[in-house]
């Protein structure tokens, strides 16, 4: 019994170049997929070329500003802020919500002492596959949520 390998004979093709930029493509996809899902962490730039200029702050920018221009300015800034706390609640909803105003209250229908205790074994049984199959599905969302 023989065979012939086909991967390490010397008319085979060169994979290690090609493996290489596999690898590199799948390393540069991974970066774009962190930076998409965490816009909050920033861009840093690994090139000592790049620069750009600043027109807002150089010595020959207009420094006036009216009162119209200052106030809008504030609303602008504390609607991004708003907006910035809306899309990080939404991008990590396992924060959880919290509230400092001792006015605000619910009532609990579920766990009060007046509530029934009774729950039947089918019951059960179906309660534990839907806690289970609401287990796989956090850890999948989690998964999708956090690439890296």
């Amino acid at each position: 019994l023989f065979g012939r390998n086909y991967f390490n004979r010397y008319s085979a093709p060169e994979t290690e170049d090609e493996r290489a930029e596999i690898l590199a493509e799948a390393a540069a996809l991974k970066k774009s997929a962190v930076a998409y899902m965490h816009p909050e962490v920033g861009v840093c730039s690994e090139d000592a070329t790049l620069f750009g200029r600043n027109y807002f702050e150089r010595a020959s920018a207009p420094d006036v500003e009216s009162m119209e221009e200052a106030e809008e300015k504030a609303k602008i800034l504390a609607e991004a802020a708003a907006l910035k706390h809306l899309a990080r609640d939404y991008m990590h909803p396992e924060v959880g919500v919290k509230t400092t105003d001792p006015t605000l209250f619910g009532r609990n229908y579920f766990n009060r002492y007046s509530a029934p205790e009774t729950e039947e074994d089918e019951f059960a049984d179906e309660r534990a596959e839907i806690l289970a199959e609401a287990v796989a599905l956090k850890k999948s969302s989690v998964a999708y949520m956090h690439p890296e």
